[in-house]
């Protein structure tokens, strides 16, 4: 290699004398060429691996990027889909309930009771926005249940399906009265009591809200009656009712505002 250096040396320091090759730099050349080409490549590649490298490095930055940016966007689009859900929800229950006469407060349910004893929900509205208890609740398929607890922003709901609830109902058709209560084991059948076997009753009957009691208006779907029984030894009639609302699909629910018709009780 020391020798290749002095004899690259001396053709340089000649190349002003003459621009020919002699034979001896000639032979020189031939010997170093090869080596020059392959550290001329040997470098180029490294500078390409060292800028492809960093390259990489940023397009990596950038994918990761724009993956979150995608996240974001996706979730954001699912967030306004549910949003206009809820407000298609809402149109349907403000308009199922237009006969009614009080004012209404929308709300939405953000929780339920966990070990399912009670039959209750958590709705995100409050005294702030006029709620107290023994005020009706609805959604679009009828009647949901009272408000029993009232704090600043969030009430409790207790579900018609509780075996403890009940409301007094109209037989639509026949114009017939009867209680509807809760069977808590149960959330898709209730029964109604009271039903006199003079009474004009069928399988397929609606029943909706008599207004007595004060507590719900008069005509707010209640149920539709699935099974009749006629026990021979028994005064009245055993009734079940499949509610008109589906209370394992509660989101959105409608407040009645009126004064509480049990306060003075």
């Amino acid at each position: 290699m020391l020798l290749i250096f002095i004899l690259l040396f001396f053709m340089s320091s000649n190349q002003e004398r003459s621009g020919r090759w002699n034979p001896l730099e000639q032979v020189v050349v031939e010997i170093t060429a090869p080596f020059q080409k392959v550290i001329s490549n040997t470098i180029d590649a490294t500078g390409n691996i060292w800028s492809k490298y960093f390259h990489l490095i940023n397009t990596r930055k950038e994918n990761i990027r724009l993956k979150e940016e995608i996240l974001f966007l996706k979730v954001e689009n699912f967030r306004h889909q549910e949003l206009i859900a809820a407000y298609q929800r809402l149109q349907k229950v403000l308009q199922s309930t237009g006969k009614i006469d009080q004012k209404l407060v929308a709300a939405r349910v953000i929780g339920k009771d966990p070990s399912g004893l009670f039959k209750s929900i958590i709705i995100n509205k409050g005294k702030s926005s006029g709620l107290s208890v023994n005020m009706a609740v609805v959604n679009e398929g009828g009647v949901v249940g009272k408000i029993v607890s009232v704090s600043k922003n969030y009430s409790k709901v207790l579900l018609l399906i509780y075996q403890n609830s009940a409301v007094d109902c109209l037989i639509e058709r026949s114009r017939d009265f009867g209680i509807v209560k809760g069977l808590s084991r149960d959330e898709a059948v209730m029964i109604m009591d009271y039903v006199l076997k003079s009474t004009d009753i069928i399988v397929g009957d609606t029943l909706v809200t008599s207004g007595i009691g004060g507590v719900f208006p008069k005509g707010i779907p209640v149920g539709t009656i699935t099974e009749i029984k006629d026990p021979t030894e028994e005064l009245f009639m055993e009734v079940k009712v499949a509610p008109s609302v589906d209370f394992s699909k509660l989101e959105e629910v409608l407040v009645i505002l009126m004064e509480d018709p049990l306060a003075d009780r």
